[in-house]
Formats: C-alpha cells, structure tokens, sequence
C-alpha cells in the first residue's frame, strides 16, 4: 500500500464532494516582506500600518492577492496536482482583512465535471473557501482546471455549472470599520480618484518587469504550490514545452503590482468576476500590462469610495502601447497577450 500522495485524477472527483485541504497556514510578516520583494507592489493600504488606520483599519492588512495565493495554494495537492492547466475564474469575493499571525484553512466543493472529447482529460469546477482561525470568510471564489484521467475507459457524472459574468455590487464585502474620508492621496503616490476614471477609458502602464527563475521558483514554494508543472524541470524538460511554467497567480500579481502606475488608488480588490491565463510565460519573459475601465460602480450608502470593474490585460515581451488584446477575428488573443483578468477595486472618491 502506497504512503505518498499521486493526486486526484480525473474520475476521483464526484459532484457535490467536499474537501478540506491540509495544511493550515499562519502568515507572518515575513509573508508580506516576500510578497513586496517578489512582486514590487506599492499600494500604500498594505504598506503602511498607520495609512491603513487612518482607513478605519486596525493595521496594514495582507494584499488581497497574497491572501489569494495561500488560499489557493492549499488546493493544489487535492485539486490540480495532475491539471494540464488551470483554465480560469468566477465569482470571487474578497472577504475580511488578512492580517499577520491570522491562521487561513481552505475547503473545497467540487461543483461540475466535464470530460474532454479526447478521453485523455476532463474539467474539474470547484469552489473554494479561503477562512481564518475564526471561521470568517477570506476569499471564495470558483476555478475550474484541466485534469489528467487515469482510465480513459471511466465515466463520470457531468454538469457544467452556470457562472455569474460578475460580482454584483450588492454583494462586495466591505471591511468593517472601513473609511476613505482620510485618505492620503499624496502618501498614496496617486491624485486620481474614483471621479476621474471613466468606462472605456485604457490605461497603458508603461513599466515592465522580466521573471527571473528564482524569483518564480521562490514564489511557487512560498505558497505551497506543489504542481508538477511549476518546480520540476526533470519532468517538465520532456514535457510539451520543454521547461517549467510560471505559476498563473505569479503573473495575476506581477501585472497587479504594475498597474499601480496609472491606478495607484485602487487600493483594495473586492471580487474577480472572471480570468483566464491565456498563455504559458516562462522565466526570461518581462511582463508588461495595460487596464480598462470596464464599469463605475456606486456602492449603496457610501460616499467615500466607489468601485471600478477593470480589465487587467498582461503581455510578455511587448510594451502595452497599442493595447494588444484580441486579433482581427475578435476570438483569438494576440500572442503576447498571457493575462485576461476581470476583477472589481475599492477607491476613494470626492467628498
């Protein structure tokens, strides 16, 4: 009888199954000290805990992709240790703050299944449900992967889930306690506020920033990402690319941490409506990224803060003037295009 674990195949999942992912995980400020030197990121909320106060808060939270990463992190070993590919996103809200020395515990439900019509692979959805030592909610959002059949003769029961095309602004969470009437918009870096930006409106982020090995390889281990795909080049040099992919969620905050040029104020994510990594990027590669405003949103009660639905496009090795996106035919991506990221910010507005 095997001790070690091969990770669930295709046919291993049921619809409706619970899983509850092991190994719990305390951050640190260490977290965060390794989180800003992998990726840069310069958003004074999580940089600075009198700023974050001045906000209402009880000190600088965790960045919400930070918390993202250890949540999904969990999952690996039991979701997508056998995935061809994690394909994309819907419905994630981002819940309370995460601070330093908060204990966060996943749990997954698998909620569709579709085999592939080559009887090689199949589609797993799952929701997964990031907590904190007292139960409240982190992040909770969907995925679905490509995974690897162990039988291509087993059959499985099918759905394919319906998913929202966004979070609905009734249903952002905001922190309590919350409050932009303090804002800094000089330690913030940025004087753009909410009122400023308009739908349609595209912004070119201007700087770009190249993935070196370690710093990837750092990245994958920090948040307990066990995929074959991201760490072990004795596998994946025979494999279809000849050498290890980028973790997904390494290049959602390399372009995250740029677009604070041209959005600085967007301090705080509130959902992902959507994502897909388009294509693989691979150490070597600079990252550029350009965003568009997709939608204004006026959050009931408040008017201190406003929320935009943005577009966060990330490119390798082409700077974002131009804003490549999709081709002529208006299905396939432009090859430099790695990125398509849908998601919902938190800014301050006028008084």
């Amino acid at each position: 009888m095997t001790k070690t674990n091969t990770g669930n195949f295709f046919e291993d999942f049921r619809l409706g199954q619970e899983i509850r992912h092991a190994t719990p995980r305390t951050v640190t400020s260490g977290d965060v000290a390794l989180y800003t030197a992998l990726y840069g990121s310069r958003f004074a909320f999580n940089s600075s805990t009198e700023f974050a106060k001045e906000c209402g808060l009880p000190g600088a939270p965790l960045d919400d992709l930070a918390a993202f990463h250890v949540v999904f992190g969990k999952t690996v070993p039991d979701v997508s240790l056998n995935a061809v590919a994690n394909l994309g996103y819907a419905a994630g809200r981002f819940g309370v703050p995460v601070y330093p020395g908060d204990t966060l515990t996943t749990v997954s439900t698998v909620i569709g299944l579709k085999e592939n019509s080559n009887k090689q692979t199949g589609v797993v959805y799952v929701r997964s449900v990031g907590s904190n030592q007292r139960g409240d909610m982190v992040v909770d959002y969907i995925r679905w992967v490509m995974v690897r059949k162990r039988d291509v003769d087993a059959v499985t029961e099918e759905k394919i889930p319906e998913l929202p095309a966004f979070v609905a602004a009734a249903d952002l969470v905001i922190p309590a306690g919350l409050n932009t009437a303090r804002y800094d918009t000089v330690l913030a870096g940025s004087a753009h506020l909410w009122d400023d930006y308009a739908a349609g409106e595209k912004i070119d982020h201007v700087d770009g920033m190249t993935i070196e090995e370690a710093e990837h390889m750092m990245a994958t281990r920090l948040w307990q990402n066990t995929a074959k795909v991201h760490f072990n080049q004795h596998t994946e040099g025979q494999g279809r690319f000849g050498r290890r992919l980028i973790y997904g969620g390494h290049i959602i905050s390399m372009a995250r941490a740029l677009s604070f040029n041209g959005l600085g104020n967007a301090f705080k994510l509130a959902a992902i409506n959507g994502g897909r990594h388009v294509s693989p990027t691979f150490a070597g590669d600079t990252i550029y990224a350009w965003s568009e405003v997709l939608e204004k949103i006026e959050l009931p009660g408040r008017t201190d803060m406003g929320a935009l639905r943005l577009r966060l496009v990330a490119l390798k090795n082409q700077p974002a003037a131009g804003f490549p996106f999709k081709q002529e035919n208006g299905k396939d991506y432009e090859p430099s295009v790695v990125l398509d990221f849908d998601y919902t910010v938190l800014m301050p507005r006028r008084g």
